[in-house]
């Protein structure tokens, strides 16, 4: 070998140090990113010696594929859960306390006990405010539900504006991608990019992605409706402002394709936005129907009825804007618990006479329970027979989804155990899909992020490789040194 072979080869290993150096000091600088991916300098043989051909960046397409999914199908069953948390304190309040269903077993003790002495007009006013307890819990309830509607639209809308920002951010960064590939630029940084918008879009949606030349890539939703294809494709949604009970929230669309949300407390949402129009369009609904119908339960178990059990289609001790008509059995009413209210007839507050709900008669109707000039303050038949409606089962609209046939109390119970059962589902489902979601990550790292210990092992080696390469040099410089002494 001549000295100038020798001194090429010392030249180029210390330029390739000097690179494959540079490499490793930025994996090491970038380990603890999670948007990074390892890089690493890849050698070609040549005469003389080697050199820098390359700087590759670590991939592994299928595991992230898989961290996609499970990011969108975490992000979705997330805002189910956080959904349900906020609706049952909302609604039920803590531990069920001011739920319908706990203040109608007291509304019937109350009755129980003023049963038990219906001269006692003290116990008359307990039953009287025992009803608008329930009344107040009914109206409280139906318009956090339609809040919660509201503010489930917002997160919406404000969804969807993050999801257009980020769909405009990934095609400057495609564009740059795009155009360096083209040009034989280093890109990897920009990839780099491209990929941390993609986690950041399949939060919101579930995407699947195709790359083409030059590296340009393309976004699909699951069901293969197009969000990115050289330009991004429009995501559109039109909040409202407020809701009432019945009303039907906008749709969102992709692409000019409707979005659909998710079904079921384990739900198959993919992505926030299905998990929130999940909650916006069936949770909610669902829970405002069960309160309309307790609502009509507790309007129909007081209507007044004569002895002979004949309905005068008349209102008792609790109304509504459509009385005195008693709503029809086993029909919705939309927004019914927040239409009850208690008859003035019976309110103390409002002139009424509590004791009415002992008598009967609170309409001007022609027949009294109670009869008599005054009525027998020892009168309790009506008060029993107001129990017994309310133990009888009574047939609900199978829409609400709790059932057809219970007696009121068990109604208003089962609605309790049906969220619940939701939330149970749903917090189940959030931990093992958020385990999934950390598994594929850590997966996804493991094998293209950064390990410490390998780079500084690298390190070393290539501290070594520069040594051996200036002791090359060296050695060169003194045969140079010794040969031109000779020539003088």
């Amino acid at each position: 070998m001549s000295l100038t072979s020798a001194l090429n080869i010392a030249q180029t290993a210390l330029k390739n140090t000097s690179r494959q150096t540079t490499v490793v000091s930025r994996n090491i600088a970038d380990a603890s990113n999670p948007d990074y991916t390892r890089r690493t300098a890849v050698l070609s043989s040549s005469a003389p010696g080697a050199r820098v051909v390359d700087i590759q960046r670590a991939a592994n397409e299928q595991l992230f594929r898989q961290n996609l999914s499970a990011l969108s199908s975490w992000e979705g069953q997330s805002a189910l859960l956080d959904g349900l948390e906020s609706l049952k304190t909302s609604v039920n309040g803590v531990d069920n306390a001011s739920s319908p269903a706990m203040l109608i077993g007291k509304l019937q003790e109350a009755l129980d006990l003023y049963a038990a002495t219906p001269s006692n007009r003290t116990l008359a006013e307990n039953a009287a405010e025992a009803a608008r307890q329930v009344v107040r819990a009914l109206n409280d309830a139906s318009e956090s539900v339609q809040l919660f509607r509201t503010t489930a639209d917002q997160d919406i809308a404000q969804s969807v504006d993050d999801l257009n920002t980020l769909l405009a951010d990934f095609h400057d960064v495609n564009t740059k991608v795009v155009s360096g590939t083209r040009a034989g630029r280093d890109v990897l940084d920009l990839v780099d990019k491209r990929e941390a918008l993609l986690k950041q879009i399949s939060e919101k949606l579930p995407v699947t992605t195709m790359t083409r030349a030059d590296s340009d890539m393309v976004i699909m939703t699951r069901d293969g409706t197009m969000l990115f294809e050289t330009t991004p494709r429009a995501v559109t949604f039109e909040p409202s402002t407020s809701y009432a009970a019945g009303g039907v929230g906008n749709a969102v669309y992709v692409d000019g394709v409707k979005l659909t949300g998710g079904s079921g407390g384990n739900t198959d949402a993919s992505g926030r936005l299905a998990g929130l129009i999940q909650l916006r369009d069936s949770v909610a609904p669902t829970m405002q129907s069960q309160l309309d119908e307790i609502a009509r339960g507790l309007i129909t178990a007081f209507a007044e009825v004569d002895k002979a059990g004949v309905l005068p289609n008349q209102t008792g001790l609790f109304t509504w804007s459509g009385a005195p008509a008693i709503p029809p059995a086993g029909t919705l009413v939309d927004g019914l618990a927040g239409l009850i209210k208690i008859n003035a007839a019976f309110d103390s507050r409002q002139g009424g006479n509590p004791e009415l709900i002992r008598d009967g008669g609170a309409n001007g109707v022609a027949y009294r329970w109670n009869t008599g000039t005054p009525p027998s303050a020892s009168f309790s038949e009506l008060l029993i027979a107001i129990g017994d409606r309310l133990d009888t089962p009574m047939t609900f609209d199978p829409d609400a989804g709790n059932g057809t046939s219970a007696t009121l109390g068990a109604y208003s119970t089962n609605s309790i155990n049906w969220f619940e059962g939701m939330r149970r589902d749903a917090s189940r489902a959030a931990d093992t899909k958020s385990a999934m979601a950390v598994y594929t990550a850590e997966a996804l790292s493991n094998s293209t992020g950064v390990n410490m210990d390998n780079e500084l092992s690298l390190m070393l080696d290539l501290e070594n490789s520069y040594q051996a390469s200036a002791r090359m040099l060296k050695a060169v410089d003194d045969m140079l040194s010794a040969l031109f002494a000779a020539v003088r």
